[in-house]
């Protein structure tokens, strides 16, 4: 069996005497996409930051690669923060550097490159992502929505990762944006054998890209496998939210995309 590549047990996050998420489990295997859902306030962004060590959970573990990364001396942490992309809610570029910038930013902190290899390089990412070369001379707010995400995107994959942590990629993109961008995740994830762990609500993202989702709820994870698996589940937010309109309606279209 294929050991996890993240694996919480215990966690526990605390925010004064409101408790979000308790004695909370969850594996994400290599190679795999999983999404994870739930409803207002069950702590999905919030595991995420404790995945990736911006938030420090009240108790628990969490490790990547079979390592504590809270634990770990300063070096060895950077070092692994470097084998993961993360993707913000809002795409949080630096609205003062142009989209260009914003990507060749990281390759000289972290990578250490010069200035002229890491816009080359960065050129390079924002292809992989989809963009124009454009696109890459213009500032954030400059830039539809669609692009902000593609450009976020082309950011968290600068210094190569691993694994990449995507928080709500699709919110407030139109539906042709939104399927676009779960196209190119699935490319990604097959071209460079990709890990990603993604935070939605798009119930088109999970059954046109995620191999397994997690529901948050009750504090914890209530259930976690593939959608068939997940769908069937005996909890009324879970039912209303896969089978309410919305959600059969995200089936029919994933199932005729695979007709």
């Amino acid at each position: 069996m294929t050991d996890a590549l993240i694996r919480v047990r215990g966690l526990r996050n605390c925010f004064g005497s409101q408790v979000v998420h308790e004695q909370l489990d969850l594996d994400v295997m290599p190679g795999e996409i999983l999404g994870l859902v739930g409803g207002s306030g069950s702590g999905k962004s919030v595991l995420l930051r404790s995945i990736i060590g911006l938030h420090r959970p009240d108790a628990g573990e969490v490790r990547l690669w079979q390592q504590d990364l809270l634990t770990l001396p300063a070096t060895e942490r950077s070092q692994l923060e470097r084998r993961m992309g993360v993707l913000f809610q809002n795409g949080a570029l630096f609205s003062s550097l142009t989209v260009l910038e914003n990507v060749a930013l990281p390759l000289v902190e972290h990578a250490g490159l010069s200035w002229q290899q890491a816009v080359k390089l960065a050129d390079i990412k924002l292809a992989l992502a989809g963009l124009p070369a454009l696109a890459g001379h213009r500032y954030p707010a400059n830039l539809s929505g669609g692009m902000v995400k593609r450009a976020a995107l082309a950011r968290a994959l600068a210094l190569d990762p691993q694994v990449l942590f995507l928080d709500e990629p699709t919110a407030g993109l139109d539906p042709v944006s939104a399927s676009a961008f779960d196209r190119l995740l699935l490319t990604l994830r097959n071209a460079l054998d990709l890990t990603v762990v993604l935070v939605t609500h798009d119930l088109d993202t999970l059954y046109t890209c995620c191999d397994r989702v997690a529901v948050l709820g009750r504090k914890r994870v209530q259930t976690v496998g593939q959608l068939t698996q997940v769908a069937a589940f005996d909890d009324p937010w879970i039912q209303d939210y896969f089978h309410g309109p919305r959600g059969r309606a995200a089936q029919y279209a994933a199932q005729g995309n695979k007709e």
